[in-house]
């Protein structure tokens, strides 16, 4: 891992998801199969320990899903499928919708309705105003 600031960077690309949710689940079956190569670590939030050198709260994580990159930055929620799929062989183009205006902001719209609706509990529950406020690259 490189040291960004106070948080570690990963050293290869790292997609965190919500282990316990079945959507969440089947799109991660979905990269993994669309990552013949292994390019990306795949990890559940709910893995505390491999995620703690990250520097990422634990409910951050719950609220959306994270892409932390090996330069430090950091994509949230639907603000993560650009970058994603280009790492993804032959998948690059699955992010040209994103190029068009009002399309990223119905994405985060449409995310922040699916993720208030998975049930998903840490220390409580989900903020779904999280969810929908999550931004790109910290």
């Amino acid at each position: 891992m490189r040291r960004r600031g106070r948080v570690m960077a990963p050293e290869r690309p790292t997609l965190v998801y919500d282990g316990a949710c079945g959507l969440c689940t089947d799109a991660v079956t979905l990269v993994r199969r669309w990552d013949p190569r292994g390019r990306l670590d795949v990890v559940p939030f709910q893995d505390e320990a491999r995620l703690a050198t990250f520097g990422v709260a634990i409910p951050a994580y719950a609220a959306a899903m994270h892409l932390l990159l090996p330069d430090g930055r950091v994509f949230v929620g639907a603000d993560a499928v650009p970058p994603l799929v280009r790492l993804l062989p032959g998948k690059r183009w699955l992010g040209w919708p994103w190029r068009v205006p009002g399309v990223p902001r119905l994405a985060r719209r449409l995310y922040a309705m699916i993720a208030a609706r998975r049930r998903c509990t840490v220390g409580g529950s989900v903020d779904a105003a999280a969810a929908g406020s999550v931004g790109s690259a910290r």
